[in-house]
Order: C-alpha cells, then sequence, then structure tokens
C-alpha cells in the first residue's frame, strides 16, 4: 500500500496519531509537500465528504477525520510556505448576529478546509459590518453565513445590503445555509448560493474561488 492511501485510510478512521506519524515518514523519504497534502489528506476528506454526502457517515466521524487531518497539516504548513503553495481560496465564516449555534459552521469550516481553502472564522454572534471590514481586509473570496434560527435569518439580508453598501458586492460571493435557509430565502434576500449540507457548501466555496 501507498503511504498516500496508508495516510488517507488512518485519517478517514479518525486516527490522529497515525496520520501525525504517517505524514513526518513521508516527508523524512523526500516526497513534496503538495503531494502528500493533495493525494493523502485532501484525498482522504474528500472521500469523507462524500459519504458524509450520501449519509454512510455522520458528523462524529467527519470531527474526527477532520482533526486528523489537521495534525498531519500542521506538519506540512512550514514545507508548504517555503515551497509557495497558497490555499485554493479564502473564505469567511460565522454564525450571524443573534444566533449562538456553531456546530453546523464548525462541520463547514472543517470541509472547506479539507478542500484545501483557507478559512477565517468569526465564530458566532457576528454582526453584518464585521463579515464585511473581515472580507475587505484579509481579501476574501467568499462570505459565508449560517444560522439556526428562524429568528436571524433575516440578519443574512443586512450582510447583503452591507456588502453593497461598503462597494464590495462585486467582488465577493456571498454564501447562506442552516437548518431554516431555502434556496427561496437565498434568492429573495440577493445571496449568491445555498447550500443544504457541509460537503456541498465546501465543493460550492472552491467553485466560487475558482471564477
Amino acid at each position: 500500500m501507498s503511504i498516500y492511501l496508508e495516510i488517507s485510510e488512518n485519517l478517514q478512521k479518525g486516527k490522529a496519531k497515525a496520520v501525525k506519524e504517517l505524514v513526518q515518514k513521508a516527508v523524512d523519504e523526500g516526497l513534496p509537500a503538495k503531494e502528500i497534502l493533495e493525494k493523502s489528506l485532501l484525498a482522504g476528506m474528500d472521500e469523507i465528504g462524500e459519504r458524509f454526502k450520501n449519509g454512510t457517515v455522520y458528523v462524529p466521524e467527519v470531527l474526527v477525520a477532520a482533526r486528523a487531518m489537521k495534525m498531519g497539516f500542521e506538519i506540512l504548513v512550514p514545507l508548504l510556505a517555503e515551497s509557495g503553495v497558497k490555499a485554493s481560496g479564502k473564505v469567511c465564516i460565522g454564525t450571524v448576529q443573534g444566533d449562538l449555534h456553531d456546530i453546523g459552521k464548525n462541520l463547514v469550516k472543517m470541509m472547506m478546509e479539507g478542500k484545501g481553502l483557507e478559512v477565517v472564522d468569526l465564530g458566532n454572534d457576528v454582526p453584518p459590518k464585521t463579515f464585511i471590514d473581515t472580507a475587505i481586509e484579509q481579501n476574501c473570496q467568499v462570505i459565508c453565513c449560517s444560522a439556526l434560527l428562524t429568528t436571524t435569518m433575516d440578519v443574512m439580508a443586512d450582510v447583503v445590503k452591507c456588502a453593497e453598501e461598503a462597494g464590495i458586492r462585486d467582488k465577493v460571493k456571498i454564501m447562506v445555509g442552516g437548518a431554516p435557509v431555502t434556496e427561496e430565502f437565498c434568492k429573495e434576500i440577493g445571496a449568491d448560493v445555498y447550500t443544504s449540507d457541509a460537503a456541498s457548501a465546501a465543493d460550492a466555496a472552491v467553485e466560487l474561488c475558482k471564477r
């Protein structure tokens, strides 16, 4: 079995310690950091994302796989920086003002990182202006808003308005999601993309960053 496959399989099982050791071994063997990242860590998270989409793994498995990926990734960070490898895009994410739920948001963040995106996590109870200021300061291509309460959904419309007022609406894409959010609501407030689950959100963000 190739070391890439071995890392990927251990990652999918959530074996963080084994992933860390195998990534170090791959580095010691002189394998390129970018290749280790793409062929083992990202490939493993891709597999988890697909299985999450079709309902064969659930949130706990995704969380432990993401933790294992993170431990392997930490070894590669300085090597990737040295070789000039950049993230495939930059996203800021948060749960909107008035809403303190963050499990869904955290899951989306992990899936996005598993796709090679750089994610700025704003936490929960995030005011519209904070999303916009962060997108401008950090040069994010995508803003992701999450809400679990019907009472906080309308804050997403304020984020869209705030982006228009700041003059960045043509430069930044706005994604929305969360239990009460729908495709219709997304269109109604003028956001760009709605997805119903974390794996689809990560795929959509990658596509938006490519454009």
